[in-house]
């Protein structure tokens, strides 16, 4: 495991955009796993522009975003579908046929969560993981508690997640309490594993998931067992 710590968040959004870019141009075909959130915006604001100045394509990449809200369409503004356009998709040449992301309007969520996990597997697993953290320090929805082995599946948000993304939804309207997410024992499997947190309000979870050993009320403290992890940190989020 590798520890990174940039003296800002845009120096370290800058820091995991660079890996992410450079894994790609040596392997066009590269697998990626794509979270959401606050804290990937700089990374997917960096991959627009470098696209746009043609350093960076791509049109050969697969997505597979780590979760979706169960209970919300594609077009519903505080969808991960809809963010994924707004952040990347639209702006980058990656085409729709090649990106995934869990349908949080499938009829059976279980059957969608196992072809979700079939889709990855099918494409040879995810070969560049970008993580974040959160407070709790869940790793996709992966809550407190998540087997370590766990798979794509429906899961219970908990009562700190669903208010740390209550600024996302309008006032009087209702939360999804559930979400389709990526397991653990699937992000484990990615070849690289990039983990984005910064922030002050980010580094008693990445405390946690730093020390051994590893222990399911700390999620993020799985990628302990993972084979190739690098924690992409600012100096407030490090505690320096």
């Amino acid at each position: 495991m590798e520890i990174v710590v940039r003296p800002t968040a845009e120096a370290a959004a800058t820091y995991a955009h660079d890996l992410l870019v450079e894994h790609v141009r040596r392997q066009p075909t590269t697998v990626l796993g794509l979270p959401t959130g606050a804290t990937p915006l700089p990374v997917y604001a960096r991959l627009v522009q470098s696209h746009r100045t043609a350093l960076f394509s791509m049109q050969s990449v697969t997505t597979f975003n780590l979760d979706e809200y169960y209970g919300l369409g594609l077009k519903h503004p505080a969808s991960y579908t809809a963010y994924m356009s707004r952040a990347l998709f639209d702006h980058v040449d990656c085409p729709a046929s090649q990106r995934h992301i869990p349908n949080g309007l499938a009829a059976d969520a279980q059957q969608e969560a196992a072809d979700y996990e079939a889709l990855i597997a099918a494409a040879g697993g995810i070969d560049f993981m970008l993580l974040g953290i959160g407070r709790n320090g869940h790793i996709g929805f992966n809550e407190p508690g998540s087997d370590f082995a766990s798979r794509t599946r429906l899961v219970d948000l908990t009562p700190s997640t669903l208010a740390a993304n209550a600024p996302f939804f309008a006032d009087g309207e209702t939360q999804p309490k559930q979400a389709i997410s990526m397991g653990i024992g699937t992000i484990l499997q990615a070849r690289r594993i990039v983990v984005l947190a910064t922030g002050a309000s980010k580094a008693e979870a990445v405390r946690q998931s730093l020390e051994k050993p590893a222990k399911t009320a700390v999620p993020a403290s799985a990628l302990h067992l993972a084979r190739d992890v690098t924690f992409v940190l600012d100096q407030a989020c490090a505690g320096i």
